[in-house]
């Protein structure tokens, strides 16, 4: 009794050290990544200025157009006039990764959190993510209650991919946990610190660690206009995380190949055995080009793993810019660097 009082102290002494070293004002950044989202930005961005000024006396908003077709542009323009506004125009689009690391390296707020901008995050759970955070998280993640709203083929791959990043049980990135979140200043400069130019996101909130608390919720419907991650880019997607954070499919080729090399020692010596007792028998024309497709075909697939995983140190290697920044707009928070220490 006398060890769990020590170490029920030492919790609230701990809680207690963080709760005093944060700001009771912080300032708050708030990232929203924009692809082809003019429609949604225009009831997004009002309420979100609501949202932000009532939680935070210094606060930003930063809008990192990726890329845009449509009216995105003229919609981050207009905005990134008024105070608090500041848009970062890509080159190209550069996809989702970069866009939230584009927002993460402009942000200044003591606090950042990210959300996306087809008013399927509400601003309203903003809220609750500053009040975990007063009470010790580093990290606020929302989650989804449930996925009973998609497809059986799509809860199907969720739950294929993420038991296979998580199997190495290394850390566990949360199966409904996506990019609405919070994150104490700390997390996002570890973030940023990273060098990697393959940034499979929810890989690497979960690897910097962290005191991480879950929030359960459930997305709205999606303002106007439809998903951009088709079936294809979910698994070019998922192919990203994988080859990111886990090695099982190296380790699966070569568990195998020794499969195969068992087999083939133990249908060896049963064909030796057999001969020595029965005589020899002519082999079926079948057995052999069906086994000769069915090896081919397993050097191919084994080849490919290999490729993917080459293919990603071949991408890193080059070491190009993670994005390239066209121009900005609006001013948010005073630079970090710039602040008397």
């Amino acid at each position: 009794m006398t060890i769990s009082h020590e170490n029920s102290n030492d919790q609230h002494s701990s809680q207690a050290l963080v709760l005093g070293l944060r700001p009771p004002q912080p300032s708050l950044s708030c990232v929203i990544p924009c692809y082809n989202e003019a429609k949604n930005l225009e009831q997004l961005l009002p309420m979100m200025s609501e949202t932000l000024a009532a939680l935070s006396p210094a606060w930003e908003l930063i809008l990192v157009d990726d890329g845009s077709t449509d009216a995105t542009a003229l919609v981050l323009a207009k905005w990134a006039q008024q105070p608090g506004f500041k848009a970062i125009f890509l080159s190209r689009n550069f996809g989702k990764e970069a866009a939230l690391s584009a927002g993460l390296q402009a942000s200044q707020g003591d606090v950042v959190v990210m959300m996306d901008g087809d008013l399927q995050h509400s601003g309203d759970l903003i809220g609750t993510f500053m009040q975990k955070w007063r009470e010790g998280a580093d990290v606020v993640y929302a989650v989804r209650e449930h996925r009973r709203d998609e497809s059986r083929f799509k809860r199907w791959g969720t739950d294929l991919f993420y038991a296979l990043v998580n199997a190495a049980d290394r850390f566990e990135v949360p199966a409904g946990a996506g990019d609405f979140r919070l994150m104490d200043r700390r997390v996002v400069n570890a973030l940023l610190s990273l060098p990697e130019r393959n940034r499979f996101m929810k890989g690497l909130y979960a690897w910097v660690g962290f005191n991480a608390v879950a929030v359960p919720y459930m997305p709205n419907e999606r303002g106007h206009g439809s998903s951009h991650f088709s079936a294809m880019r979910l698994i070019r997607f998922s192919l990203d995380g994988l080859t990111a954070f886990t090695t099982l499919p190296l380790r699966a080729v070569s568990l195998l190949g020794f499969a195969l090399a068992v087999m083939a020692f133990l249908y060896g010596f049963f064909r030796t055995v057999t001969y020595f007792l029965y005589g020899s028998d002519v082999s079926g024309w079948t057995t052999i080009v069906v086994s000769l497709m069915l090896f081919a075909g397993i050097q191919m697939i084994s080849l490919g793993i290999v490729g993917e995983y080459i293919g990603r140190v071949f991408e890193e290697v080059k070491g190009r810019p993670l994005y390239v920044v066209k121009h900005e707009l609006g001013s948010g928070l005073p630079d970090r660097t710039s602040e008397p220490r």
